[in-house]
């Protein structure tokens, strides 16, 4: 139940298998359930590993856990493998009112329906999902205990030397996708103050895996010979295993009023720097354009850190993860994170 680094992960079988392999405190974390989890957003680039970690810690620490995985149609190979591990699958367009209210009222839920990419153009749908269905589900599982996936895009832009922004710095976001998720807060605080409901708010900034995140994309540029936009000169990232084990953990500190946690690595990386490692992987020299600004988006860990310890796998690691992945042509989401946007268009 111990997490063991290995030190390559040559596809994607094992990619998902160390995703999903619970820890020891991911164990303890699912005893504390109640014997029951509602995942919403359930087939996103997070929630399937996320599902099946909850799993299989339930399995492996002997108790029994109800696993409900709430996802929209179309999404067959992850419906498939949670069913084969004994997870419920619900399809469900959570923005119908009627088909949220058929969803089972379990004691615990995790929130990870959200929109970000195409949010210029259309807003509105942005906004509905951000914003409107938050009041939707705080309603609807008001008894429950909600772990809920927000973003660092909350936060106003920090100097690279203050080490990023901290639960108490007041949210200034930038543009409509961001401005929608702290909606998407302040509609779940709400709740949570006029329900006694316990909740956590996740700020997440940023999780990776091998097929998507900050660090791929910069892999993929240098690789490519394609130039690195030191714009945004500074960035935090965490291992998505982690952030995953994170969230089944913060159930354990929801609260009324809701409790917001910053969910990212320890380290303000360089990205110039980063090019750099990739590029003397791949025997390159990376290609780079713009200039560092003072400023960055930048989410400070010390309360998380401090809570929960860590971190699961250095950024040593993910970059020879990394590097070995794109090397080999490993598949990927293709979808960049634009980790590079300052104005908040997405």
């Amino acid at each position: 139940m111990n997490q063991s680094i290995p030190e390559v992960l040559a596809n994607e079988a094992d990619l998902d298998e160390f995703l999903e392999r619970p820890t020891a405190a991911d164990c303890e974390a699912v005893r504390q359930l109640d014997g029951e989890l509602l995942v919403l957003g359930a087939a996103g680039k997070m929630g399937p590993s996320l599902t099946m970690r909850a799993m299989r810690a339930a399995r492996e620490s002997g108790v029994t856990l109800r696993v409900v995985a709430v996802m929209r149609r179309g999404h067959q190979h992850a419906a498939e493998r949670f069913r084969a591990a004994g997870v419920e699958v619900h399809e469900a367009d959570l923005l119908d009112p009627a088909q949220l209210a058929t969803l089972p009222a379990l004691r615990n839920v995790i929130y990870m329906a959200g929109r970000k990419f195409g949010s210029t153009g259309n807003e509105s749908l942005t906004w509905a999902m951000n914003a409107w269905l938050p009041g939707l589900v705080a309603q609807r599982f008001a008894q429950s205990r909600i772990a809920v996936f927000s973003t660092g895009n909350v936060y106003p832009l920090t100097t690279v030397a203050s080490g990023g922004a901290t639960e108490e710095t007041t949210p200034a976001p930038v543009g409509e996708y961001a401005q929608s998720t702290l909606a998407r807060e302040r509609i779940f605080e709400y709740f949570s103050k006029e329900h006694g409901t316990p909740v956590v708010v996740l700020r997440l900034n940023y999780a990776i895996d091998m097929r998507y995140g900050v660090l791929l994309d910069i892999a993929q540029k240098v690789f490519d010979g394609r130039a690195v936009d030191l714009t945004m000169g500074a960035v935090n990232v965490i291992w998505q295993g982690e952030a995953n084990s994170a969230c089944l953990r913060s159930l354990s500190i929801a609260s009324s009023p809701a409790e917001i946690l910053n969910l990212t690595g320890t380290e303000t990386l360089s990205v110039r720097d980063l090019a750099g490692r990739f590029g003397l992987r791949f025997g390159v020299s990376p290609v780079f354009t713009g200039t560092e600004a003072e400023t960055a988006l930048l989410n400070n860990a010390t309360k998380y850190r401090r809570l929960f310890g860590g971190p699961e796998v250095s950024i040593d690691t993910m970059v020879q993860w990394i590097a070995g992945w794109v090397t080999r042509g490993g598949a990927t989401l293709g979808k960049p994170t634009h980790f590079e946007t300052r104005d908040g268009k997405f």
